[in-house]
């Protein structure tokens, strides 16, 4: 496509206000000389990404990878504690965890798009347990996107690149893709960017398990989505930067369930993906898993009935891609276009003897790694942001680079039904996010909370949907290592766990039957070469059985 068409004439503009890349601006904090520097690359919220830590040689902060080696193929042995006695005026047991990594995981998910639409004028999107409609390229088996499931996002978003790959741009003729000319503005810390509005479409996902070894999205029977959803889509000049992430528009009628204890990785596109397997059912379904500890969420604002995008009504304006055509992307929606998001009732939070409890104001964002807290909640804890534990350097929606300070918080809880959630030395990042409910955020819970967890976010909130949303979970139970099959492992290495091994005999990563899942040997470090080693690996698990 060539830069002409690329440059799409402004003809409306609809501000996404929240967590869209919505970093406020703050004052440049310069990091002490004596200080080490780390280049990382981890999301913060919205859409914005985290590209070094700053930090003492004393005292470097806890990461994921070492963690995740500590503790990938031992039981774990939760701790049961009372609470801190600052916070609660009754004793409460929870599994307490020290020193959480900085940065958690990433919800990597596959997404595919048909051209499944009602007719003009109908702008509830439709969710669906099956593909509906037509694939928009000739090969949906390669032709499919890599992105993020977020709930921290208000509107679903492919990158340029993802809406080229799955078809959205007919670049053999640009008046017949599934691109409006309406443009959607996304602010950052220093400035704005722009991106596009499609039209309505079908928008599918699963998990990164779903991609075959040899990188085919073969099997689509768990895919599940939504039909008649307007998104947002990147610009390679206005907004390179724009992530592919699905977010609240698709949550809200869905339950993911995610295993910490059954990573996947995946190759694509010369990248390496690694993130926790992700399985998505529809609400009320007799298959969802349970786990015994329960948080209940809240989608705010509360008046959301319906996703829905905002139609060009003519003749009351003028409509250059047809009437009835997206004018904004689907959001939730109320009586006003409310882009309604998760929300914890209460966290909370103790640094020394200053406490900040009950706190309401934190959202729940899957697309965060890092966990965020507001001035207002620094303030009522005492920190200092000239003199923080660390500092991040965080990129926003518009390359734009500000440097923002961390702490480590002597305790963060939040409530729950079973266990509470109980974490130490807890590594937070000060920042003012702006709330979908107006004002700012008392802070986000990020992924690095919860990598120590299996969990349900089940969806649900919107009026008279008949489901009130609620995060479910439990410690990562003990995994056989050698449990490779069926996907996310069924608790016994037997005849299917062989026949995945055998599929992958001889394999390197260059072969069309590679399996990482299969490269056991050496143990810690394998050489990317399945054979006699593995087997021998393979054959001391033989039989091993889950009992508990």
């Amino acid at each position: 496509m060539d830069s002409s068409n690329l440059n799409r004439k402004f003809y409306s503009s609809f501000v996404l206000l929240f967590l869209l890349g919505l970093i406020l601006p703050s004052s440049l904090k310069a990091k002490n000389s004596t200080w080490q520097r780390k280049q990382v690359d981890w999301r913060a919220p919205g859409g914005s990404r985290i590209k070094a830590i700053n930090y003492p040689p004393d005292k470097a902060p806890p990461l994921l990878a070492e963690r995740k080696h500590r503790e990938k193929t031992k039981k774990p042995t939760p701790v049961a504690e009372p609470a801190t006695a600052e916070l609660s005026s009754t004793t409460v047991f929870a599994n307490v965890i020290d020193s959480p990594p900085i940065a958690g995981f990433v919800p990597w998910i596959v997404v595919s798009a048909t051209n499944a639409r009602d007719f003009e004028f109908e702008l509830n999107a439709v969710p669906t347990t099956e593909i509906e409609g037509s694939y928009l390229t000739e090969n949906p088996q390669t032709d499919y996107a890599l992105g993020i499931f977020d709930t921290g996002a208000s509107a679903n978003l492919l990158s340029f690149e993802a809406a080229a790959v799955t078809g959205l741009f007919d670049l053999s003729n640009p008046h017949n893709d599934l691109v409006t000319s309406s443009l959607v503005t996304l602010i950052g810390a220093t400035g704005s960017v722009d991106a596009l509005v499609s039209h309505p479409l079908g928008i599918f996902i699963d998990g990164i398990g779903a991609v075959e070894p040899n990188n085919f999205l073969a099997d689509t029977s768990l895919m599940v989505g939504e039909t008649n959803v307007s998104i947002i889509v990147g610009d390679p000049i206005e907004s390179p930067n724009l992530p592919t992430a699905i977010g609240s528009p698709l949550a809200v009628y869905f339950v993911a369930h995610f295993r910490n204890d059954l990573w996947t990785s995946i190759t694509y596109d010369g990248n390496d993906f690694n993130g926790p397997d992700i399985q998505f059912y529809a609400l009320g379904d007799a298959d969802i898993p349970t786990y015994p500890n329960k948080i209940n969420l809240q989608l705010r604002p509360s008046d959301g009935v319906a996703v829905q995008y905002f139609p060009c009504i003519e003749p009351i304006m003028i409509c250059p891609d047809g009437d009835g055509a997206p004018m904004s992307p689907s959001v939730i929606t109320g009586f006003l276009p409310t882009q309604s998001l998760y929300f914890l009732p209460e966290v909370d939070l103790a640094d020394g003897n200053d406490t900040a409890p009950n706190e309401d104001k934190f959202m729940f964002d899957t697309g965060a790694q890092v966990t965020v807290i507001s001035e207002i909640v620094a303030a009522s804890l005492h920190l200092n942001p000239a003199s923080p534990d660390f500092t991040v350097d965080i990129q926003d929606v518009t390359g734009a680079i500000t440097i923002e300070p961390g702490f480590f918080l002597d305790l963060l809880e939040i409530p729950a039904l079973g266990q509470w959630m109980t974490f130490t030395n807890v590594p937070v990042v000060m920042l003012n996010i702006d709330s979908p409910e107006g004002g700012i955020l008392d802070g986000i819970i990020g992924m690095n909370l919860f990598v120590e967890y299996n969990f349900l976010l089940h969806g649900g909130g919107l009026m008279g949907q008949g489901y009130s949303p609620y995060i479910e979970f439990g410690p990562i139970p003990y995994h056989i290592f050698a449990d490779i099959a069926p996907r996310g492992g069924d608790g016994i290495v037997d005849s299917l766990d062989l026949a995945a091994f055998a599929k992958s005999w001889l394999a390197v990563p260059t072969s069309p039957n590679w399996n990482k899942k299969c490269d056991f040997a050496p143990v810690g470090t394998p050489d990317e070469h399945v054979d006699f080693f593995d087997y021998a690996v393979f054959a001391g698990y033989w039989l091993e059985e889950i009992t508990q």
